[in-house]
């Protein structure tokens, strides 16, 4: 003869216990994923449209900005990856445009503008010698 409480004490034992072997309840997130409480109010920002973005533009930002907390440290691209990737942007030019491009891209030149207005404008001024002359045919 069994009681009904022993039987309700043995499937609660069961249940805590499969829940306690669980790999998910003792899994800590990572060290190189700090919590972040901005990233709920960055959100909550772009649906309550107190951002300066439309909606779509603004919960894409949000979603790369935490992507971007998760991610360890590790896989950042470093300044000389994307000073390659700089470079690497100017080989689809023509040769003449080429030379010219690889050195905005290491810093020759002034810069103007901003990433939050709108984009950097990078200019070189290159001098070019004007063509020789031919003499004057005699007259």
């Amino acid at each position: 003869m069994t009681f009904p409480h022993t039987r309700r004490a043995t499937r609660l034992f069961a249940v805590a216990t499969a829940l306690l072997l669980q790999p998910s309840v003792w899994a800590a997130p990572p060290a190189s994923a700090p919590v972040r409480s901005g990233d709920q109010q960055e959100r909550a920002a772009c649906l309550d449209s107190s951002s300066q973005q439309d909606r779509s533009s603004c919960l894409r930002e949000a979603g790369a900005v935490k992507a971007e907390s998760i991610r360890g440290p590790a896989e950042r691209e470093t300044s000389e990856d994307l000073a390659r990737n700089a470079l690497q942007r100017c080989n689809n030019l023509p040769a003449e445009m080429r030379v010219s491009c690889e050195s905005r891209v290491r810093g020759e030149g002034s810069a103007s503008g901003s990433v939050a207005g709108g984009g950097v404008l990078r200019e070189l001024v290159t001098p070019v010698p004007a063509p020789a002359q031919s003499p004057l045919p005699p007259r």
